[in-house]
C-alpha cells in the first residue's frame, strides 16, 4: 500500500519557520487565546443526544510571521465541525471548537496546552498548527489525541498519542525524534521530475542561515541520489542578490528550481528570474504556498509564475471535479465566508476534523463502551490506511523498529496555470515510485 513520506518535508518546514521568525524583526507578540465558545457550567442541558465533545485547537495565528502563514488548517477544520453540527452533529451530539491562538512562542504554546487538556480537560486536539510546539510533550502524557496535526517540529516523529496529517513510521515513544534521532525522507520528487519530465539539471537555492542551508544539503542529496546535475546557489539572508542567483540559473540551463526560502524570498526570486529570462521547466515550491494568493505574492513574475508547480500528499484543493474537494469549499464558502483565501492547508485542517468524526463515529457505533480516547486511538493506529475521502493519500501509522530502506510512495502534484488556478497533474494515487530513505538529523 502506498504510504506518503512527508519526513523530509518536516526539515522544510521546520527551515521556513525559523526563517520567518528571522525575518520577522520587529520581535515576539504575547500570545493571546481566544476560546469560544465557553465550556457549560454544569446542569447546563446539552439536548437528549448527549453532551456536547469538545476538542481544541492550537494555532500560532498572531506569530510574529503574520496571521496568514499558519490559521489554514484552523479555518478548514472549524468550517468542517460548522458543517457537521450544521447536520445534525455526531450523531446527534454537537462538536464544540475551543480555540487557542499561541502566538508563535514556546511559553504561549505551553499555556495553551495547559488550558486546553489541564482546565478545559478537551477531548481530542485537532488540525494543530504550532510554530513551536512546546507543550507537545504535556499533550503526550495527558493521553490525550492530537489528530491531523501539521508537523512543524519533530514533535508528531517523537511522542505517542500525536498523529500528524502524513502519517509516521518511526517508534514514537517519547524519547528521540525518529529513530535514535534521525528522520528519513524519499526521493519521490526528484524522481516524479526525472521520470515524467525529463529534467536532469536542478538549481538549489538556499540563504546563508543554517535551517535554510541544512534543508538545502538534504535536497541536493536527494538530487544526486536520482542522477541529476546540481546547481547550488546560496544568498545572504540580510542582502540576497537574486539577480545574480537567476543569471547563472540561466547560464547553467537549470531544468527545476528548488529553494529554501521564505515566501517572500521565493517571490523575489521569480521577479529576478523573469527579469534576467531564465526559465524552467518547473519552480518547484511547497505545501505552504500552495493558495490562491498567488497572483498577489507573484503578480510581478508572470513567466516564473506559470512555471511553478507543487507537490504534497494531499488532493489539491483546486480539484473542484471531485465531490470531497467540492463539499470542503462549499463549507468553507457557507461557514467561512470571511477567509477569502483559500489554501491546501485548509484542505488539511478539513481533513484532520474529518479524520476525528470517522474516528468517534466508530466508537459511537462499537462494542456499547462509547466515545473513549482509547477507542478513537484504536481507529487512528489501524492497520487499514485512511484517505478522508479520498483528500489524502492513504495514511497510517506504524511502529518500525528500522526505518525502511526504501518506500512506495505517491505524490499529489499540481502546477499554477493563470486563469485556471492550480492544476492537477495526474492522479495523486498513481504518481508513485519506489524510491531510497535518505536519513538526517532534524
Amino acid at each position: 500500500m502506498p504510504r506518503p513520506s512527508r519526513a523530509a518535508d518536516l526539515l522544510l518546514r521546520a527551515a521556513l519557520a525559523g526563517l520567518l521568525a528571522l525575518s520577522a524583526a520587529c520581535g515576539s507578540r504575547l500570545p493571546e487565546s481566544d476560546f469560544e465558545p465557553r465550556r457549560p457550567t454544569a446542569g447546563t442541558g446539552t439536548g437528549d443526544a448527549g453532551p456536547p465533545v469538545w476538542v481544541g485547537i492550537i494555532t500560532s495565528a498572531t506569530s510574529p510571521v503574520g496571521g496568514e502563514v499558519f490559521t489554514g488548517p484552523r479555518d478548514g477544520a472549524l468550517a468542517y465541525f460548522a458543517a457537521l453540527n450544521a447536520d445534525g452533529g455526531l450523531d446527534g451530539r454537537r462538536v464544540e471548537v475551543l480555540t487557542c491562538d499561541d502566538g508563535g512562542s514556546g511559553v504561549g504554546n505551553q499555556n495553551c496546552v495547559n488550558e486546553l487538556v489541564g482546565e478545559r480537560d478537551v477531548f481530542a486536539l485537532v488540525a494543530t498548527t504550532s510554530l513551536d510546539y512546546a507543550g507537545a510533550s504535556r499533550v503526550s502524557a495527558a493521553g490525550v489525541p492530537d489528530i491531523g496535526g501539521q508537523p512543524i517540529t519533530p514533535a508528531y516523529e517523537t511522542y505517542p498519542h500525536l498523529y500528524s496529517i502524513y502519517g509516521s513510521d518511526a517508534p514514537r515513544t517519547g524519547g528521540k525524534p525518529g529513530w535514535n534521532g534521525v528522520l528519513y525522507g524519499g526521493t519521490e520528487v526528484y524522481r516524479y521530475f526525472k521520470q515524467r519530465h525529463g529534467a536532469r539539471t536542478a538549481a538549489v537555492v538556499s540563504y546563508n542561515q543554517p535551517a535554510s542551508a541544512a534543508f538545502a544539503r538534504l535536497v541536493t542529496e536527494g538530487l544526486r541520489a536520482e542522477g541529476y546535475r546540481v546547481v547550488g546557489e546560496q544568498v545572504d539572508f540580510v542582502l540576497p542578490n537574486f539577480r545574480a542567483v537567476a543569471a547563472d540559473l540561466r547560464a547553467q540551463g537549470a531544468d527545476l528550481v528548488f529553494d529554501a526560502l521564505d515566501s517572500h524570498g521565493n517571490a523575489r526570486l521569480c521577479e529576478a528570474m523573469d527579469a534576467v529570462g531564465a526559465t524552467v521547466t518547473a519552480k518547484v515550491t511547497n505545501v505552504q504556498n500552495w493558495n490562491s494568493a498567488v497572483p498577489r505574492d507573484y503578480r510581478a513574475a508572470p513567466r516564473c509564475r506559470n512555471a511553478l508547480w507543487v507537490t504534497g500528499s494531499s488532493r489539491n484543493y483546486d480539484e473542484t471535479s471531485h465531490p470531497a474537494v467540492r463539499a470542503f469549499r462549499a463549507a468553507m464558502d457557507t461557514h467561512r465566508e470571511g477567509v477569502t483565501l483559500r489554501s491546501q492547508w485548509q484542505l488539511e485542517g478539513w481533513a484532520a476534523a474529518m479524520w476525528f468524526t470517522d474516528a468517534a463515529r466508530s466508537c459511537l457505533a462499537g462494542d456499547g463502551n462509547g466515545l473513549t480516547r482509547a477507542c478513537v486511538e484504536r481507529f487512528l493506529n489501524r492497520d487499514e490506511p485512511y484517505t478522508a475521502d479520498g483528500l489524502l493519500l492513504p495514511v497510517r501509522f506504524r511502529h518500525l523498529p528500522e526505518p525502511p530502506e526504501t518506500s512506495r510512495t505517491c505524490l499529489s502534484v499540481a502546477r499554477w496555470q493563470d486563469g485556471r488556478g492550480w492544476v492537477t497533474q495526474g492522479d495523486m494515487n498513481t504518481n508513485c515510485a519506489t524510491v531510497p530513505q535518505l536519513g538526517y538529523r532534524p
